[in-house]
């Protein structure tokens, strides 16, 4: 353990940088849901520490020391034990998957136990509650926890991701609205015309009446999808101004996306989980065609006849690819190089995945490739240069295709950078990052490596922002939640003599322990 927290003092004293936000612009213009994308780490929530050089163990506390324990009277601690039966027995349930060891979930733990006894008046309605995932692996599994901390919001059992601020203020703001109503009613056709005008994406419902068990539904779909506004009327004639028959049978469901100017209506069961889920796979384009502005009119055609098969399920959108505004930065992003027609489907959710359809573009073959898309039976896509054909150096170059093997090796912890060589941060990174391989590399059982991220991808090394700097621990990489540890360190506030001293002694330090058998990896 001593070992790995000098490791943790020398990455103090030698990673400069916080992380940049790397930009999608391109492709959110194209899928029209940059606002329902949050970002996965919002900047400024951690602050900035001051370790004491003599106490490693302190180096992950930033800010000044707790004075008094956290009060968490009001935060419930759930197990795989208790869980379901305490989501069946409360509506809306915050949860908090930890780490005891994880530096955010320390930095987290006074603002969730503040927020969780400013909400305690409405504990009839919301309660807040934590997980260790260290010891309930299982449910940490179940709920994809790939991260700490992971926090979700369950409605009705039904969980939505938590992506706001991670302060006290932030999340009793971000639970208060969970709460409130989240549909408007509609009652006349001028109402109904101000959002056919004036909204990019609204959901309206139908209903014989604006309260009671439909109505309920709609609201609590409405909380699980903070993008987009829902309605609700009981009108004949707005119906009609949504292409709905007012005669038909109710309740009835219709999305409107202005932008593509169509209407998509639903025909699922009237439930909150279904209605959101319907919302939610309207949301992002999943199936695309790039092709080349002299090639469209061969190709535009079959794409839309296929396309018709999969209403309510995908979206097809077109991408002219020789556009150099739009069509040629979203192909870069994808990875798609040359002049050949292409079809990708792509998740769009937090996963990202992206898969390409092999053989001849006709209408069967697309909707062949949809189906078994939907029916997750494709094999996903991840871009990699060619694997390095020598690798000697103290800082080892890793591409997507050996990432497994250098990284995601057991016996070893390994320490990534993903870089993107246009990224400032990135570059005046790379000597200091090179300085920690030079004097890191007498230990056999520790990996340091960098891998471009603009031209390698992996499901277990995605980039916060550039560059994004991972810690794999030996020993615990076949389970997710454990795979990756993110530093997110601020610049020191030290002399570049201090620097030099540090990183000087912190390795020499590395190979004393060494040497004296100090098994490098015990638990952190």
């Amino acid at each position: 353990m001593r070992s790995r927290s000098l490791l943790l003092v020398a990455l103090a004293t030698l990673l400069l940088h916080a992380s940049a936000s790397a930009s999608d612009d391109d492709l959110d213009y194209l899928i029209d849901n940059a606002d329902d994308i949050p970002a996965n780490d919002p900047d400024g929530w951690l602050q900035e520490g001051s370790p004491d050089d003599d106490d490693d163990d302190d180096l992950f506390h930033h800010g000044q020391a707790q004075d008094h324990p956290i009060d968490e009277t009001h935060v419930f601690l759930l197990s795989a034990a208790n869980f379901s039966d305490f989501l069946a027995s409360h509506r809306h349930v915050m949860v908090e998957f930890y780490a005891p060891w994880c530096a955010h979930c320390q930095a987290l733990a006074p603002d969730y136990a503040a927020a969780a006894a400013d909400l305690s008046p409405l504990a009839h309605q919301v309660a807040l509650a934590k997980v260790d995932a260290t010891e309930d692996t299982d449910l940490a599994q179940k709920y994809d926890v790939q991260g700490f901390p992971t926090i979700l919001f369950f409605i009705d059992g039904v969980p939505k991701d938590y992506n706001g601020a991670r302060t006290k203020e932030a999340i009793v703001s971000w639970v208060n609205k969970k709460l409130t109503p989240g549909v408007q009613n509609i009652t006349t056709v001028d109402e109904a015309e101000k959002i056919l005008t004036g909204e990019d994406k609204a959901i309206l419902a139908v209903l014989d009446s604006l309260s009671g068990a439909h109505s309920d539904e709609i609201a609590a779909a409405s909380r699980l999808e903070d993008a987009i506004n829902f309605y609700q009327t009981s009108n004949p004639d707005v119906a009609k101004l949504f292409h709905l028959d007012p005669a038909a049978k109710r309740p009835s469901l219709v999305l409107l996306k202005k932008q593509e100017e169509k209407l998509t209506f639903y025909d699922g069961p009237f439930k909150a989980s279904a209605i959101a889920d319907f919302v939610s796979a309207n949301k992002l384009p999943l199936i695309l065609l790039f092709v080349v502005a002299n090639e469209s009119s061969k190709f535009l055609p079959i794409f839309k006849e296929a396309s018709k098969s999969f209403k309510g399920k995908l979206l097809f959108v077109f991408v002219e690819r020789d556009n150099e505004e739009v069509g040629e930065p979203v192909a870069n992003y994808f990875g798609i190089t040359g002049q050949e027609t292409t079809v990708l489907a792509y998740t769009g959710n937090e996963d990202a995945r992206k898969f390409f359809l092999d053989g001849e573009i006709s209408v069967e073959n697309i909707k062949r490739f949809a189906e078994d898309f939907l029916e997750e039976k494709l094999t996903p896509f991840y871009k990699s240069e060619p694997v390095p054909e020598s690798n000697e150096g103290d800082v080892k170059i890793v591409v997507g295709k050996n990432l497994d093997q250098i990284v995601l090796d057991e016996s070893k912890d390994a320490l990534l950078e993903i870089y993107a060589p246009w990224c400032g941060h990135c570059q005046e990174l790379e000597p200091t990052y090179n300085k920690l391989g030079k004097h890191l590399r007498g230990i056999d059982s520790l990996v340091i490596a960098k891998m471009d991220g603009t031209a390698n991808e992996h499901p277990r090394a995605k980039p916060d922002g550039f560059p994004t700097i991972l810690f794999y621990p030996a020993g615990k990489k076949s389970f997710e939640p454990h795979a990756s540890i993110p530093f997110k360190l601020k610049r020191p506030d030290s002399s570049a003599t201090k620097t030099e001293k540090d990183q000087s002694t912190a390795s020499t330090n590395l190979r004393r322990e060494r040497s004296s058998g100090t098994n490098f990896k015990d638990e952190l």
